[in-house]
């Protein structure tokens, strides 16, 4: 089995003179779910090398024993430090992929044409796909073979309004990820904030938060292990 994990490029959140990236949870916990399936997993970024890590996401209170395991995790930080550029990438060496969140993806993944196509394509070949918390957004101009948007008609879920304004972006992101995937005509529907909730439909896979990595990743693998 092998698995590409997509990570952002992006470190500015918004005009705050802060800094984003990927979630260390949302990374963390699916690697590690695939490494303990046997899976090979190849790590990318539009920029390829050192992704940004949002550092909010490494503080005490977002710690857990996966992100602790992480980066105790030699081999693991190495692969984080040389990842492998998204345009090199291409859906026919992997099974599936997975896109952890974080801010980040908001701003470059979201409109990044090589990323757009690369989902197109694993959804083309019937691979499933898997987003967590603000990924879910990544999906935005990514269509259906029909040309309509990929996510028109499917239960989808993402990081909602109500936890946005919990973190207090809501008015600094370029977009919320609940509205857009409702105003797409995504089926669109969510657990209780910070809880884990993760919905599938056919190969689309999406989880609503941090706290859903886990179970976000372990819906991909059953969904592998049925092929």
């Amino acid at each position: 089995m092998k698995v590409l994990i997509v990570l952002t490029s992006h470190d500015a959140l918004g005009n705050t003179g802060r800094k984003t990236g990927f979630w260390l949870e949302e990374l963390a916990a699916p690697y590690y779910a695939f490494q303990d399936a046997g899976a090979t997993i190849t790590l990318a970024s539009p920029n390829g090398g050192q992704p940004p890590l949002d550092p909010k996401s490494n503080e005490p209170d977002f710690q857990t024993d996966l992100t602790r395991r992480f980066e105790a995790d030699a081999a693991a930080t190495a692969q984080l430090a040389s990842t492998v550029r998204l345009d090199s990438v291409s859906q026919a060496d992997f099974d599936t992929v997975f896109y952890p969140g974080g801010h980040g993806p908001l701003w470059d993944l979201a409109e990044d044409s090589q990323s757009i196509a690369l989902i197109e394509s694993f959804i083309a070949a019937e691979k499933p796909v898997a987003l967590v918390c603000h990924a879910p957004g990544v999906l935005r101009h990514v269509k259906a073979a029909n040309g309509n948007p990929l996510v028109q008609g499917r239960k989808v879920t993402g990081f909602t309004n109500s936890e946005e304004a919990g973190v207090g972006l809501t008015d600094v992101v370029p977009f919320l990820v609940e509205d857009t995937l409702k105003a797409l005509g995504g089926d669109y529907s969510k657990g209780p904030d910070w809880g884990s909730y993760v919905v599938s439909d056919g190969l689309l896979i999406t989880g609503q938060n941090p706290a859903s990595s886990t179970e976000t990743a372990a819906v991909l693998l059953k969904r592998l292990a049925a092929k």
